[in-house]
């Protein structure tokens, strides 16, 4: 199996920034999260042969303590969307193209200087690809549009539904890993 996990809380998801590519750390609620999130799979008898991470140290972070004691590989496609001149913008006050951009993520494309979705889904998808028929359990600790690309790269006929999805910090779906073959990502609701 194969649980894709968004990092916890950093200060800027707190302060509603578009943290992008920048390398900030899990704040205190951030690692209060992934660890929680680490003790309820255990206690669902989850345990990780293996965990993959984005670069960005939230990631890593994040996957050290959902997987404790499971080597981490780091890979550079798991990395967030690069939004360019737009790294670091406030959300609540945000520039008339991120507002354009952000209301219908399938119509409309990334504004000038950031990442297109199409490249998200095409490395993050190449990315799970060399998963299937990984045998044990795999983490995979990304971030919010990054792994929007996994679930929408697994998901047939999505025509962008996860675009507009919330994914909460932390938040986990599950894949099927059987015989080489990547099955439809499901939400792993955990208490």
């Amino acid at each position: 199996m194969i649980y894709v996990v968004r990092h916890g809380q950093t200060e800027l998801n707190n302060a509603f920034a578009l943290q992008g590519r920048s390398d900030h750390p899990l704040n205190e609620t951030g690692v209060a999260q992934a660890r929680t999130t680490g003790e309820e799979l255990a206690r669902l008898g989850i345990a990780f042969d293996h965990a993959y991470s984005s670069p960005l140290q939230r990631a890593i972070q994040t996957a050290e303590l959902v997987a404790p004691g499971a080597p981490v590989t780091v890979d550079q496609r798991l990395i967030e969307m690069d939004y360019g001149p737009y790294e670091g913008a406030d959300l609540k006050n945000p520039a008339s193209e991120i507002i354009t951009f952000f209301s219908d993520f399938v119509h409309n494309p990334a504004p000038e200087g950031m990442e297109q979705l199409s490249s998200v889904v095409a490395r993050t998808g190449a990315f799970v690809e060399e998963l299937a028929g990984e045998q044990g359990n795999v983490l995979v600790s990304t971030h919010a549009i990054a792994m929007k690309g996994i679930l929408e790269y697994l998901t047939p006929g999505s025509n962008g539904a996860y675009w507009s999805k919330n994914i909460a910090n932390c938040a986990v779906y599950v894949v099927d890993n059987h015989g080489g073959s990547l099955g439809v990502p499901k939400e792993l609701v955990l208490d």
